[in-house]
């Protein structure tokens, strides 16, 4: 079909935007925005992007390249050098108790229905095969590569979840990625689950979310969400080759949940990142907020998790109740200050009063009230500051609809205005999401490796990166060099890489980007350098705590895979050979 014929105003109005978006070669990215607003829907709801370029597809027409560029203004999902798939487990009874929390029975704890990434995983009925593979296929609909996924699995306490359950949801995300990447299937439509799952309980916050969940699990046939360790095996095995591959692999959990048995679960699960919710370092502000954990038992957690090689992401929330912003200047100072944390990468979350939470009695009581404008924007200033170099900030605010909102700050922007103050103020941002090298264009070598060693309680750790002359950052590994006894019989007399990140515009695996830090060698230099610091401090083999994904890369350097990680004996030789 010909553009002109489709052009007219009463024909269908994804044919009037094709129409439109054609009739110019060079349009701006607010013109093409302002072409979709102006022809919605008959609903009156505005077309995705993605569902338009199927629509091209059907009509057999190729989209102009400014609309392709365009429809990946969300570039910054991918530029981190990876692409993050995000899926959420079902609603299930929760071990805490926290008087902040959202208690929306039709989520998983901790999550409400009208955040958008709840809204995804309810649509595909929590399933984690669906969510995955719904997911892929929108990013590829917008333009993004999808061969190297990190997967994160959200949802409340993982740990507390029966093990039957977390297997087969896991196999079930990396069979998502093995399929995506089968040849053979059909990426063009959307996967619709074959049976629509039983509706949660309607909302009600008089409802006693455990109790509440707890009957819906039980009504649950549960035959379905069960696999063994050999089906998870089978699907990791496949996914080492597979063309879409697992690169990281990320759970959220509390401190007390964390022992050395539940480590060992979790790597044979694959996890090679946990997202911890440490909150506060104030036990009297822990227990105000009904944590029912303590500041030594994330002491405790951080010693195990480091210890067994896992990258640290932890939760903070400044303004709980009990707290002030002296308190949480204060708490993540000594986050960053004190052996016994230093955490790799850090989401500031302030408390936000949400409807139905007990938090909401206690603000109408007037005992607490949220920091005003002024208040927020400080607190956040100095943290910021705070935040070292080897750290990275992922998220400042939860994406939290501001309906849902009872009182206290509404703006999804606000990590905007902290930087804004900051760039005020002439203070450089040291953390690692600021300095990331993204769309810049480089010439490696124009880079230069530094290294910044810092203590823990059980390691050295030592932090390589390769920076340009404006400390844009290219490339990081995290190497830790333990100072106390492994708990973990694999890694005694080793050292640990836990991480291995070049970031930029992530490409497909075994493209080269002429301007890209992505497959400029760099990850190469990098661990060839921390085969040398390891040898260098005595230690006679060096372990990887590597995703499934990245197990063939790793063998190229000769690691060998064991239990639980890839690891090399560097007793004889030098170096690893040029791959």
């Amino acid at each position: 079909m010909k553009v002109a014929n489709i052009s007219n105003k009463n024909q269908d109005p994804i044919k009037r935007i094709i129409a439109q978006l054609s009739a110019k070669a060079n349009l701006t990215n607010q013109e093409i925005n302002r072409i979709f607003i102006r022809n919605p829907l008959k609903d009156r709801n505005v077309i995705s992007k993605a569902k338009l370029l199927a629509a091209y597809k059907q009509l057999g027409l190729k989209p102009n390249d400014n609309f392709m560029s365009n429809i990946k203004m969300k570039a910054i999902r991918t530029l981190s050098g990876v692409t993050t798939v995000t899926v959420l487990t079902k609603p299930f009874p929760c071990p805490g108790r926290c008087i902040f929390c959202p208690n929306d029975v039709n989520m998983p704890k901790s999550y409400i229905s009208s955040e958008p990434g709840a809204q995804r995983a309810a649509s595909n009925g929590f399933d984690p095969y669906t969510q995955v593979l719904n997911r892929l296929t929108a990013l590829r609909n917008i333009g993004h590569p999808t061969q190297k996924a990190e997967l994160i699995v959200l949802g409340g306490t993982w740990t507390s979840y029966p093990q039957k359950y977390q297997l087969w949801f896991i196999k079930r995300c990396f069979d998502a990625l093995n399929k995506f990447g089968d040849k053979t299937y059909d990426s063009s439509t959307n996967v619709v689950l074959s049976a629509v799952n039983e509706e949660i309980h309607k909302k009600d916050g008089g409802v006693e979310y455990n109790l509440s969940v707890l009957q819906n699990v039980r009504a649950r046939p549960a035959a379905t969400e069960s696999a063994n360790r050999s089906e998870l095996f089978d699907a990791h095995t496949k996914n080492e080759t597979s063309k879409v591959r697992c690169v990281g692999l990320v759970i959220e959990t509390r401190p007390d949940e964390i022992t050395q048995a539940q480590v060992i679960k979790l790597r044979k699960l694959g996890v090679t990142k946990i997202q911890l919710g440490v909150q506060s370092l104030d036990d009297g502000v822990l227990r105000l907020n009904k944590r029912d954990h303590t500041v030594a038992q994330t002491v405790k957690a951080f010693s195990l998790l480091r210890a067994a090689g896992f990258k640290i992401h932890a939760h903070w929330m400044p303004n709980l109740y009990g707290s002030s912003p002296k308190k949480d200047i204060a708490g993540i100072k000594k986050l960053f200050t004190a052996q016994k944390f230093k955490p790799d990468e850090l989401k500031i979350y302030p408390c936000s009063l949400i409807k139905g939470t007990e938090l909401a009695k206690i603000y109408n009581q007037g005992l607490w009230k949220p920091y005003d404008y002024d208040t927020l924007l400080y607190v956040l200033t100095e943290s910021l500051k705070i935040v070292p170099g080897y750290c990275r900030v992922t998220r400042v605010l939860r994406d939290i609809p501001s309906s849902e909102i009872l009182a206290g700050n509404k703006l999804t922007n606000f990590r905007q205005n902290v930087e804004k103050e900051l760039k005020r103020q002439k203070f450089i941002i040291q953390e690692i999401r600021n300095r990331e090298i993204k769309d810049t264009k480089i010439k490696p070598g124009e880079l230069k490796m530094r290294q910044t060693a810092y203590k823990t309680l059980s390691s050295k750790e030592v932090f390589l990166e390769y920076v340009n002359k404006e400390d844009r950052l290219a490339g990081l590994l995290r190497l830790s060099l333990p100072t106390t006894t492994p708990f973990i019989k694999e890694l005694e007399g080793c050292a640990i890489i836990r991480e291995v990140h070049v970031y930029g515009q992530s490409l497909q695996l075994g493209s080269k980007g002429l301007s890209a830090s992505q497959h400029a060698g760099l990850g190469y230099k990098l661990v060839t350098q921390s085969i040398a610091i390891t040898r260098k401090n005595g230690y006679s083999k060096i372990a990887v705590i590597s995703a499934v994904g990245t197990r063939k890369y790793y063998e190229k350097f000769g690691f060998n895979q064991e239990e639980l990680y890839q690891v090399l004996d560097i007793s004889e030789r030098k170096y690893p050979k040029k791959h």
